[in-house]
This record gives structure tokens, C-alpha cells and sequence, in this order.
């Protein structure tokens, strides 16, 4: 299996590994183009990466494609799609789905929804989610789609707090790992810079519901920033959050913006928010 692209080079004058650069073509891409039988082709004549390319050359790539054979189950709840094209798909993950396969979950994953769409393409996450949040995982079905660099997607999430948030806050605190914990992160000396801005939308007294923009990406930022202001997120048991009405944390990656790694187009999506999150604001209104 593999992908064939066709570029016209729009320099007077660059070298092929410098056009492959600018259209955001991976190394380790370019490493296995050199592996397939005129992989990488100038005006249909096998090229070289230090071979410089004029305006107008016509330059043809053949991108191989991991192959992957097995029997793919899923057993979980009904995955949604957001878009899919021919090099990445946008998942509408429900809470209790893990991303990726682990020591017992194997079936019930999102690597596993994917393996049985396609059977034939290995699983690229390119964000992951917590198991209980819900919302927008974009994944690539080709090398190329997995060319989006992490920071360069912007996201923005949706929480139910405990308590009244009552004007917006920017959380600049670091976070590291809770010692003698493998899940568990905290606010500490010595840990990761994380920048958090949280946007009160509305409130009913018991619960804030929140808009939330991360600057950084730590492993269970929002819920630790949080909890450490003193508004854990309802249902998160692991920092602190009241469990009355709702029994995950309500978390929700609602909208997500990238430049798409082929057409380089700016592309933005967004995932309603799941019933269980509305109805903690609407239970206690």
C-alpha cells in the first residue's frame, strides 16, 4: 500500500530536501521514500534529496504505507466521526474509551475502533484524551496526516467545576508526578511550567461550567490546576471532585483548529457537549 503525491516546485532554485522541508514532510518519511523504487521523482527521473529543483519541476512522491494484518474487534460504546479524508480522521471519542491499548483494555479502544475501519493501516494518535474525557481525537491514516505537530493544534475544552467561578483566571503553576503514584500529577516545585486560562460561561450556584484553553499540555493539567484553585471538576474523584452528579470528570474537548498536513488548509471542528456534563447544570439550576 502507498500514497502517491504530485507537487509543482514554485522556487527559482532549492534543493529537494528543502522543498520536502516546506510541505512538511517528516525525515523518517523521506527515509522510506529512499526505500520504494523511484521514490522521490524530478520531471518523472529519480531525484536525490541534495538535487536542486527549479519553477515548474513536477516532483512525484511514493509514500509507503505500514502494513498491518489482524483481526481488529471493538466492543465499546458507538464512536463518532467529525470529518475523514483520505490522510486523517476526527473522532468524537465518548468518555470510558481509552485512546490507546493497555494491561485490560484491549477491544474497547479507540485504537481498536480504528483498527476495524481499517484493518490495513496502522493506528496514529495525534492527541490523546483521558478514558472519562469525552470530545475531539484526531488520529492520521497516513504518514502524511501524522505530520501535524502536537502544539500547532488548538483546542479548546468545556468543564462543570464544584463551586462559582466568577471571573476568568489565568493558572501559571508547574506540575510533576505525585510521588509513589504513576497516574497521579500535582502542583510542585521542580515540575513542568503549565499555563492554564479558564472562562466562566455560567453557574448555578453548586457548579460553574467552564471554557478552557491550555497553553501547555501536562498530563491531567485542567483537572490538577483545578482542583488546586479550589474548583475541582465535578466527578473527578481522583482530585477532589464532587461525585453527586456525574461519575467521570466533566471534561469535554469541544473544538479543535489545525492546518491540514497536505492541503494546508486551516480547518476548525467542534463536538456538542455530552448529556451528562448539561444536565449538571441543568439538574441544579
Amino acid at each position: 500500500m502507498e500514497r502517491i503525491l504530485e507537487f509543482i516546485c514554485d522556487h527559482d532554485e532549492i534543493s529537494l530536501e528543502g522543498f520536502l522541508r516546506k510541505k512538511g514532510i517528516s525525515r523518517r518519511t523521506v527515509i522510506s521514500m529512499k526505500r520504494v523504487p523511484m521514490g522521490m521523482t524530478r520531471n518523472g527521473v529519480l531525484c536525490r534529496t541534495v538535487d536542486i529543483l527549479h519553477k515548474g519541476d513536477r516532483v512525484c512522491l511514493r509514500i509507503p504505507e505500514s502494513e498491518r494484518t489482524e483481526n481488529a474487534v471493538y466492543s465499546g460504546p458507538t464512536v463518532g466521526v467529525v470529518y475523514e479524508d483520505e490522510d486523517i480522521i476526527l473522532f468524537d471519542k465518548p468518555y470510558g474509551v481509552p485512546v490507546h491499548r493497555s494491561c485490560g483494555h484491549y477491544g474497547d479502544t479507540l485504537q481498536d475502533a480504528f483498527a476495524v475501519r481499517f484493518p490495513d493501516r496502522p493506528f496514529r494518535a495525534v492527541n490523546r484524551l483521558d478514558r472519562d474525557t469525552s470530545g475531539l481525537c484526531l488520529a492520521a491514516k497516513s504518514r502524511l496526516g501524522a505530520n501535524i505537530p502536537r502544539e500547532n493544534i488548538g483546542k479548546v475544552y468545556f468543564a462543570v467545576c464544584c463551586g462559582e467561578v466568577k471571573s476568568a483566571m489565568v493558572i501559571d503553576k508547574p506540575i510533576g508526578r505525585v510521588d509513589g503514584s504513576a497516574v497521579k500529577r500535582c502542583v510542585c516545585d521542580g515540575g513542568k511550567p503549565s499555563v492554564t486560562r479558564v472562562f466562566p460561561l455560567e453557574g448555578n450556584g453548586r457548579y460553574t461550567l467552564l471554557r478552557i484553553i491550555l497553553e501547555t499540555g501536562r498530563t491531567h493539567q485542567i483537572r490538577v490546576h483545578m482542583s488546586y484553585s479550589g474548583f475541582p471538576l465535578a466527578g473527578d474523584s481522583l482530585y477532589g471532585g464532587d461525585m453527586t452528579d456525574i461519575s467521570r470528570q466533566a471534561l469535554h474537548c469541544g473544538e479543535m483548529e489545525f492546518i491540514h498536513p497536505v492541503s494546508g488548509e486551516r480547518l476548525w471542528f467542534r463536538a456538542e457537549m455530552p448529556e451528562d456534563i448539561r444536565k449538571c447544570i441543568m439538574r441544579n439550576s
